[in-house]
């Protein structure tokens, strides 16, 4: 018996978040062990099909460096990051739009509508959804800046009920150019800006945000950002995921939030619990936040 009331207490404390998100957009970036574990990959699913029945709308931003970061090792092709950001050179490109827009899109994809959820795999190139242009004049080779994002084809695709699973591959404006490879970091970020979507989660391997004693930090705007940059606090891979959470919460993104995707049901936890995990990004000036508030008013 107290089992069962332990599910309903549960499943009562969800009905506000689930009232709250109805009919909003959650562009969620999927990546880490979340993507590479099967067990994770399970839970993932069945996160996102929930989310589906329950009215949300999910948009899916994957990445892929490790599995790359593989291939291109067997295929001794030669790669480094800069801040964070893969340096792609040809033959890189070759490999980065064969594993993401091929092998672990189609993945997801399958793996989705296996629990349940109508998705849909597509490429930034798919009708030019992602545009980009070399990033800092050709210095990272073909890794790109995004210039522009076709959001009305991604709502069409929500409103015709499908989960869009979105590989980080961009088209180029001129013609037969390979295309570009983009941070899915940064991709999330903007496909959330151009969606207005409620949040923008990034499933990582680590528990969110660390100080340098290795403490988790809550929450966080831009002013906080920047002076864990300067002191080295924040450095590497997490620049272009902690600058993606500032860049969507000050262009039109309520909340941004890097959680803890070695944890099941991850997105769950988040979105329908009052604790939540992770790091959340919000703006301290926007009085719609309202930080100090029990967590259901910040959301």
């Amino acid at each position: 018996m107290q089992i069962k009331n332990t599910t309903v207490e549960t499943l009562l404390e969800a009905i506000p978040y689930i009232k709250k998100f109805y009919g909003k957009i959650i562009v969620i970036k999927y990546g880490g062990s979340a993507q590479t574990s099967p067990a994770l990959q399970e839970k993932f699913a069945q996160d996102i099909a929930l989310l589906s029945l329950v009215g949300i709308k999910p948009v899916i931003v994957h990445g892929g460096g490790a599995r790359i970061s593989e291939l291109l090792k067997k295929l001794e092709i030669h790669s480094e990051f800069i801040d964070g950001h893969r340096v792609t050179c040809a033959d890189s490109m070759r490999v980065v739009e064969m594993v993401l827009s091929g092998e672990i899109n189609k993945n997801i994809t399958s793996l989705l509508n296996h629990h349940g959820a109508k998705a849909i795999g597509i490429s930034g190139k798919d009708s030019s959804i992602i545009k980009a242009q070399a990033k800092d004049g050709g210095k990272f080779g073909y890794t790109g800046v995004i210039t522009e994002i076709n959001g009305k084809m991604i709502t069409n695709l929500i409103n015709e009920g499908f989960v869009p699973v979105i590989a980080p591959i961009a088209d180029a404006k001129e013609p037969g150019h390979p295309g570009f490879n983009i941070n899915a970091d940064v991709a999330a970020s903007k496909i959330a800006i151009a969606l207005g979507a409620q949040k923008v989660l990034f499933l990582t391997d680590i528990v969110g945000v660390l100080d340098k004693d290795k403490n988790l930090l809550n929450s966080l705007d831009k002013s906080d950002v920047e002076a864990y940059k300067e002191d080295g606090t924040i450095a590497g891979g997490m620049i272009p995921k902690v600058d993606s959470c500032i860049d969507a919460i000050y262009n039109g993104v309520n909340k941004a939030h890097i959680i803890d995707g070695r944890v099941e049901h991850s997105i769950i936890l988040e979105l329908f619990t009052s604790d939540g995990i992770g790091t959340q990004f919000v703006r301290k000036d926007n009085p719609n936040n309202g930080i100090n508030l029990e967590k259901l008013l910040n959301d």
